[in-house]
Formats: C-alpha cells, sequence, structure tokens
C-alpha cells in the first residue's frame, strides 16, 4: 500500500503525501520526530541529549535574568527610598505638625482597633 492510499483510507491528519516533481510524504514535525526515532536508536538519543542541552541552557538564561531584576529592583529601590526622603518628607517637621500626624495616626489605629 502507498503512503497516499494508507493516508486516504485511514483519514491521516498531520501526514500529506505528493506525486510528480518535488513530490514525496511530509509529515507534521511531531509526527516525523517519532517515526525517525522509532527507526533510528541513534536519533533518538541525539533528540534526548538535545532536549536536555536546550533546556539546561533555557534554565541558565533564566536564573541569569532572575538575578539581573533582582539586582535591579535592590539598586531601583534604594533610588526610590532616597527620593522619597529628600524630596517628599519635609527636613523637619514642627511639634505642632509631628504631634498633629501622630493624633491622625492613633485616631485611625483606634477606628482600626474598634472593628
Amino acid at each position: 500500500m502507498t503512503a497516499k492510499r494508507w493516508i486516504e483510507k485511514t483519514g491521516a491528519i498531520g501526514l500529506m503525501s505528493k506525486a510528480g516533481r518535488y513530490g514525496g510524504t511530509y509529515a507534521h514535525k511531531d509526527i516525523a520526530f517519532e517515526f525517525a526515532a522509532w527507526i533510528s536508536v541513534e536519533f533518538k538519543l541525539y533528540l534526548i541529549k538535545e532536549f536536555q542541552r536546550l533546556k539546561e541552557e533555557e534554565s541558565r538564561a533564566l536564573s541569569l535574568e532572575w538575578n539581573f531584576q533582582r539586582t535591579l529592583a535592590k539598586v531601583n529601590y534604594r533610588i526610590h527610598t532616597d527620593a522619597v526622603k529628600e524630596k517628599l518628607i519635609p527636613p523637619r517637621l514642627t511639634k505642632a505638625r509631628k504631634f498633629a500626624a501622630t493624633a491622625r495616626q492613633w485616631e485611625a489605629w483606634q477606628a482600626l482597633a474598634s472593628f
């Protein structure tokens, strides 16, 4: 039985067969890899080793990216906190302002505690 007849009879999905010039039997890459692994043990081992290498390389790259993001966040945290200290908090709060701020915080805390 030819590949074309088998595809027609079984209604195979992911396979295609063409006759004539530039013809041949084509399969989806998953089907082709499985067929090649079934035919050749060497190819199957090559696929496994290559997959492992790619996953290790991907893991290494993600680890470096995570480390970079962590360091960047650490530096940015320092920049942001320093900016808040310098630009948003007045250098000296008068005693009255400090007391008023403390009183408001105390009132807010008591309101929350009463729930």
